[in-house]
């Protein structure tokens, strides 16, 4: 069971002082996220290794609500130093999280303290929220320029 006081005090603390927030000059990857239903809009900027096999480094600016600029910050966290590979499990694995999917204790431990966002199904019209920068790393990985909640899946 998720403690509600830690929900708050994470999502507000990431809210207020977001990690990894700025833009990277010449990243190697870039992708745009925009949410029309609420205006979250998010840019994302990625620095690959030279293998082009590891996340170096990760950035993100714009704007958007509690959960949404939390779930960018903490994402960043998460996917720096990860391979591609990595980045795509935890992707799959967050959507099934705030889907409300199960998911194992292996798989909770991957994803540490996100696991937060377990109970964000109850409120659909706030899953787009917390997965709008998580698409819109997988559009950078993919070399599109931009994504929308229109097109995103969740």
């Amino acid at each position: 069971m998720i403690n509600q006081n830690l929900y708050q005090q994470l999502i507000l603390d990431h809210n207020r002082s977001p990690r990894n927030y700025g833009k990277l000059d010449n990243p190697t990857h870039f992708s745009e996220g925009y949410n029309a239903l609420c205006g979250d809009h998010f840019l994302i900027y990625l620095n690959l290794d030279s293998s082009g096999r590891i996340v170096e480094e990760i950035k993100f600016s714009g704007e958007g609500c509690a959960i949404s600029k939390a779930s960018a910050s903490m994402m960043s966290e998460i996917f720096t130093k990860k391979s591609i590979d990595e980045v795509r499990e935890l992707f799959d694995l967050f959507k099934r999280l705030v889907k409300g999917q199960p998911i194992s204790q292996a798989e909770e431990k991957k994803i540490s303290k996100l696991i937060i966002f377990a109970n964000i199904h109850k409120y659909p019209s706030r899953i787009k929220c917390a997965i709008l920068a998580w698409h819109a790393v997988a559009a950078a990985l993919d070399n599109k320029k931009q994504t929308s909640s229109e097109n995103v899946e969740i």
